[in-house]
């Protein structure tokens, strides 16, 4: 009878072990499950995204905001940035690029948006004022951040960031036009170069690359 009760007791035990086992197992294979794979480098390319690995340093640049006030460098630090340069007078690509961001932000979750800013810097500073930037970005969204400055201060930024443009100098008249890039420039919250999203652009895919990148651990 002694052994019978120490049978049954180990029988006990195996089966309360190998419950756990399975419990354990079955966890980790939920939380595998639920927890969201982060993209790898050729799905990013897939939705139109270059990543750099590692990230760019940018040296530091001096522009001024549509509230007349500086900007450096250090200002995209704590955030994602998604930055577009184009100008109020453009007939096509900077509205249109404009508007997709303006959806992309208005797509992202409410704890996304406070994780990332959109911007368009001008590449015409001659008639784009911090004020004209302002008039011009709140047709699409009051949280957009314009800047500007000058010239030099632009070019300077823009050749860092791999978005050229050719600089109207001494135009006569107001109706001139500007070539400039249409890609959309990605800095990291350290501040730094991150990528590129290429054209054409697609608002699903851009929403869909900015969601996995700001939930990361940063």
């Amino acid at each position: 009878r002694q052994i019978f009760i120490i049978m049954k007791r180990n029988i006990r035990h195996t089966i309360l072990i190998c419950i756990l086992i399975m419990s354990v197992a079955l966890g980790l294979f939920v939380n595998k499950v639920l927890t969201p794979k982060n993209l790898s480098i050729e799905e990013f390319k897939d939705l139109g995204v270059y990543l750099r690995e590692p990230a760019r340093n940018i040296r530091d640049f001096e522009l001024i905001n549509t509230d007349n006030k500086p900007f450096s460098q250090e200002d995209f630090i704590g955030k994602w940035n998604l930055i577009f340069f184009g100008f109020s007078f453009c007939p096509d690509i900077c509205p249109i690029t404009m508007s997709l961001l303006a959806k992309v932000q208005s797509s992202l979750e409410t704890d996304e948006k406070n994780k990332v800013d959109f911007f368009m810097v001008t590449v015409d500073p001659e008639r784009d004022s911090p004020a004209t930037l302002r008039m011009y970005l709140d047709n699409f969204s009051k949280t957009f951040i314009g800047l500007t400055g000058t010239l030099d201060q632009i070019y300077n930024f823009s050749t860092q960031v791999n978005a050229p443009f050719s600089p109207v100098l001494n135009q006569e008249g107001s109706h001139y036009t500007v070539d400039h890039s249409g890609n959309i420039i990605l800095i990291n919250p350290e501040g730094k170069l991150a990528g590129i999203f290429k054209m054409p652009h697609d608002q699903k895919n851009i929403t869909v690359a900015i969601a996995d990148l700001i939930n990361r651990k940063y």
